[in-house]
């Protein structure tokens, strides 16, 4: 069965000043979330299970990101994190930056389109 996306939401999170890229994707993750109550899988009739998540994370030192502990902001789903160079770091005068983070979440089942 073909995958079709149905939904992409958008996040913003940081971390102002212990420079953790994970806790400031979490905070994109949750920002996105939060800003929805779309009940897809109701909709489509499917289990809640059945949705398959994409997530895609923008920070300046991805290779700081904790991607499984991502996973745990998702209640159900199949949950599929990828971290890429992205976000900014905004230089703080202690020398120590404000970590900004970038969230895309997609939404897609794998199901046949009805005419």
């Amino acid at each position: 069965m073909p995958k079709h996306r149905l939904l992409t939401e958008f996040g913003m999170g940081t971390s102002l000043r212990r420079q953790d890229y994970t806790q400031a994707a979490k905070r994109a993750l949750q920002d996105a979330l939060w800003h929805n109550s779309i009940n897809l899988a109701e909709l489509f009739d499917a289990p809640k299970e059945a949705m398959l998540v994409e997530v895609e994370i923008g920070v300046q030192a991805p290779d700081k990101v904790d991607a499984e502990a991502l996973k745990s902001v998702f209640p159900y789903g199949r949950i599929d994190i990828s971290v890429c160079h992205g976000g900014l770091d905004i230089p703080r005068p202690d020398g120590a930056p404000t970590v900004i983070a970038n969230a895309a979440i997609s939404v897609s089942f794998q199901m046949e389109r009805q005419a």
